[in-house]
């Protein structure tokens, strides 16, 4: 678990210049809208650059964060599965992104790129990689699945030949809401607790899931951002980014972290919706577009090899 070879600078420069082609590449892709960034300071030490764009002509909420933290001991959301952290101080970096267009046609989307190190004097630091990217469709389309999966198995191909299924899998059983019994959306990668193969080659993999992210939404957002919609999508969006927040704030790992070690509020909750709205125990007609979501999207699939457009 340990490496003596980990370089934190060049991360750091890597996060921050992939925040900030992140933000000029969604403000081309808007058109109109223009992110305001919030510099902050963490009391207990660190801090970071939020950006967030809010009724663009495309999104009606982009937030893509860069942090790095630092800490004197790991909250509880670090240590719950390895425990033989406990008391170490502790470095945290990553950029983090979640997109929430005006069309119910562009789906939601999300990305993370990040890196810990647990340090204790005398001691090898012990560092880790983990990130991904995956995205959250209100109505399904079989090409922008089978680009969004082909895309992500791109970014993971130069690593070795099992790491996309690897990782594919473990996106799909991590973005599930366990209270509803369904997925978030049709997965993508996510990995966590990375160091096996030394520091170039884990720090290379997350930037490969970085670097990708935008080749595989920009396209997609193309394809769909002139779709006519009406009323009934706009709600059946809404309804939909409840599942979003449901997740957000009772299950994801990244927001329980940035509450428990104190980081700045705004900037963790940024990933929610600036509009939502639940109803009790609304289910969607059969034969409908909004069942065809529920019946083909999100299930688990090889959209690798059982992809195609429709």
């Amino acid at each position: 678990m340990t490496h003596d070879d980990f370089r934190m600078e060049p991360v750091l420069d890597f996060l921050k210049r992939l925040q900030d082609d992140i933000c000029t590449g969604f403000e081309a892709l808007d058109g109109d809208g223009r992110f305001r960034e919030d510099a902050w300071t963490r009391p207990a030490g660190g801090g970071g650059r939020s950006r967030v764009l809010r009724d663009g002509a495309l999104f009606e909420q982009a937030g893509v964060n860069f942090s790095h933290v630092m800490g004197p001991g790991l909250p509880a959301s670090a240590t719950a599965h390895r425990p033989e952290l406990a008391g170490r101080s502790f470095q945290a970096a990553g950029v983090s992104l979640v997109i929430h267009p005006h069309n119910p046609y562009v789906p939601t989307s999300h990305a993370n790129v990040r890196v810990f190190v647990a340090e204790k004097e005398g001691e090898t630091p012990i560092w880790w990689f983990g990130g991904g990217f995956d995205l959250t469709p209100y109505y399904g389309f079989d090409d922008d699945c089978v680009h969004w999966h082909r895309t992500a198995e791109a970014a993971c191909r130069p690593f070795g030949p099992d790491v996309y299924a690897k990782h594919k899998k473990w996106c799909d059983d991590y973005f599930f809401l366990k209270h509803r019994n369904e997925p978030r959306g049709i997965g993508g990668l996510f990995f966590d607790d990375l160091n096996e193969g030394g520091f170039e080659h884990c720090f290379g993999y997350m930037r490969s899931v970085g670097e990708h992210y935008l080749k595989a939404y920009g396209p997609i957002v193309e394809r769909r951002r002139n779709t006519l919609y009406g009323e009934r999508e706009r709600q059946f969006q809404l309804y939909r980014r409840g599942r979003y927040v449901e997740f957000n704030l009772v299950y994801d790992r990244g927001t329980l972290f940035g509450l428990q070690s104190g980081g700045r509020t705004e900037s963790i909750l940024m990933s929610l919706p600036p509009l939502v709205r639940w109803e009790y125990n609304w289910s969607p007609e059969p034969g409908t577009p909004e069942a065809e979501l529920y019946d083909r999207y999100l299930k688990p699939r090889d959209w690798l090899n059982e992809g195609g457009a429709r």
